[in-house]
């Protein structure tokens, strides 16, 4: 991997194409393992304010790292590995193979800084034609003050698979600042489905830069749900899925809230470059002083494609802001793509109407917003469902 670290080298002050910049040198970049004390060291509500469950009861496996050390890994499934991403590469020769094959490694500086660090994150792999009896989690966990914290994630489900995850990026509650880097590849081969739910759950003052790339085989199936309902000082985010394959399908929901003081620029990109591939990107903004960008890009290159993109968006305050970016490109003749958009307030008349039937005003708000929120998510177990309706629930009294 000598010639990626060059690279790498090369890009690390090439700027991000979208998205603000953010300066490495403010934050703690130093590398170091920490002597693992398992749990014992992270709270309880920390991981559970990000679906993460601490026991491991309902789960197929966990994977948790604090700051840059990995302190809880477990698997209870055949067929079904997580690990360290440092550990599977030391295991698997061919893991090579698909290393910032899904991404570029100078795709911006952030790519590029999180190659020249020791390797850390995690490693997910499902055996071709196994299924997950229960999730998989995994919580990427900051706790030093001022810490930067890079990732590499790699999730392979073989042919076949099914697979869903689901993991919790959050703060220690001590914890005022810091940076988090996470650059993850998907790898959904022929007929796998993967399902990858992720809560973030940060503080006022961190700022946030995944970078996520998905290649979708032929009949694979890729379904991402991103909730974000708690201050974050400043998130870039905008995952990009390959269709490659005839009949892929990718769908990204997302369920985006930004207090005063936030910045969220989120969204997906998709190219549908397989005959009869699929997409949707839906997302659902409130602003209660904050910004949020809701970017959506919808890229069709194969015949019989057909993709759809919606952005709803709602301002809860005089102070807030939500600017809709969706785009749509067809490349030939054949395919079908819309978007629809829609920026805007509660009606009052939906407040008077369910205050006369005896709720009070902040009551009948906090209802509209309940049902605004809830999006309906296309072939999503149980239990994420209910940890995402969780989340939503536990965000409310932060709103009004």
């Amino acid at each position: 991997m000598h010639g990626l670290k060059e690279t790498a080298q090369k890009a690390l002050g090439k700027r991000a194409a979208i998205g603000r910049d953010i300066d490495l040198k403010q934050y703690k970049s130093e590398t170091f393992e920490q002597k693992s004390t398992g749990l014992a060291g992270i709270n309880e509500t920390d991981l559970l304010s990000a679906g993460i469950i601490p026991s491991g009861r309902g789960r197929s496996g966990s994977y948790i790292q604090e700051d840059h050390s990995v302190t809880h890994c477990n698997i209870t499934q055949d067929g079904v590995e997580i690990s360290s991403i440092a550990e599977a590469l030391k295991r698997y020769n061919w893991l090579e193979d698909y290393w910032w094959k899904a991404l570029a490694v100078d795709t911006d500086k952030y790519t590029a800084f999180t190659e020249l660090q020791p390797y850390q994150g995690y490693f997910m792999r499902v055996e071709a034609g196994k299924k997950t009896v229960y999730p998989l989690q995994a919580c990427l966990y900051m706790k030093e003050e001022g810490i930067l914290q890079s990732v590499h994630n790699i999730v392979i489900a073989e042919e076949g698979a099914e697979m869903n995850i689901i993991t919790g990026c959050t703060t220690a509650s001590s914890l005022h600042s810091g940076l988090h880097l996470g650059v993850s590849e998907f790898y959904v081969k022929k007929g796998a489905k993967v399902t990858f739910t992720m809560i973030h759950n940060w503080k006022e003052d961190v700022a946030v830069r995944p970078r996520t790339a998905v290649v979708v085989e032929e009949e694979g199936v890729f379904i991402s749900n991103y909730v974000c309902l708690k201050p974050v000082r400043d998130l870039q985010t905008f995952p990009t899925a390959y269709l490659n394959g005839e009949n892929a399908v990718a769908r990204f929901s997302s369920i985006l809230v930004a207090p005063e003081g936030s910045y969220l620029d989120a969204g997906a990109r998709v190219y549908l470059k397989g005959r009869g591939s699929r997409s949707e990107i839906i997302s659902r903004a409130i602003s209660s002083g904050g910004t949020i960008i809701a970017r959506g890009h919808l890229i069709g290159d194969a015949e019989d494609i057909k993709a759809h993109l919606e952005c709803q968006g709602l301002i809860l305050t005089e102070r807030g802001i939500i600017h809709a970016i969706p785009e749509l490109e067809g490349h030939l003749n054949g395919v079908d793509m819309s978007h629809e958009a829609a920026v805007g307030k509660i009606a009052q008349e939906e407040i008077e109407y369910l205050m006369a039937r005896g709720l009070s005003e902040e009551e009948a708000t906090a209802t509209i917003v309940r049902g605004f929120l809830n999006v309906e998510i296309k072939g999503l177990p149980p239990e994420l469902k209910r940890e995402i309706d969780r989340a939503i629930s536990e965000s409310e009294k932060d709103l009004f």
